[in-house]
């Protein structure tokens, strides 16, 4: 059995979705820090249910149908992003989001929820992403996936920082 990963070692995770049911997800982000340096960035196409997108969202995004019909399903891909999240510390900006999708997603491919402890930028800082992203001068193409899970680990590495510093 795992235990907890240190605080320094922790997976930004950001996920797009492709319409309003949570677990439309359609691309996936994940940065993966450990003892406080980003050490793997990963960026996944994924085709969600019936391979439908709302108008609304892939204006937010610019994903559709044609990038993910080939794509393989989030039950493809969860093998390969589980080490990275189960009994592990996960960091999303607006976690209710991003764990909520996360949850029902393996929900609706009938996958077992892993134990993981979750942490929000957006409650620590309490600003949008692209917001502190100016104010912390990191580069940011908002809503896509791997770029807001870097821009969420570069935040909590400096979020830890500051509250490590002797």
């Amino acid at each position: 059995m795992c235990t907890m990963s240190f605080l320094h070692t922790f997976t930004a995770l950001d996920f797009e979705t492709a319409q309003g049911k949570r677990n439309s997800i359609c691309q996936i982000g994940l940065v993966r820090v450990e003892q406080g340096v980003i050490t793997k960035k990963l960026s996944l196409l994924v085709k969600p249910p019936d391979n439908f997108y709302s108008y609304y969202n892939r204006l937010v995004h610019g994903i559709g149908p044609m990038p993910t019909r080939n794509a393989p399903t989030f039950d493809k891909i969860w093998p390969l992003i589980k080490p990275y999240i189960c009994n592990q510390n996960v960091v999303a900006h607006n976690s209710s989001f991003d764990i909520s999708c996360l949850k029902q997603t393996l929900s609706y491919y009938r996958v077992t929820v892993p134990e993981f402890r979750s942490h929000c930028t957006y409650k620590i800082y309490k600003q949008k992403l692209n917001v502190l992203c100016d104010a912390h001068g990191i580069k940011l193409q908002h809503h896509d996936a791997l770029s807001d899970a870097t821009a969420c680990a570069e935040l909590f590495i400096l979020y830890n920082q500051k509250n490590t510093a002797v």
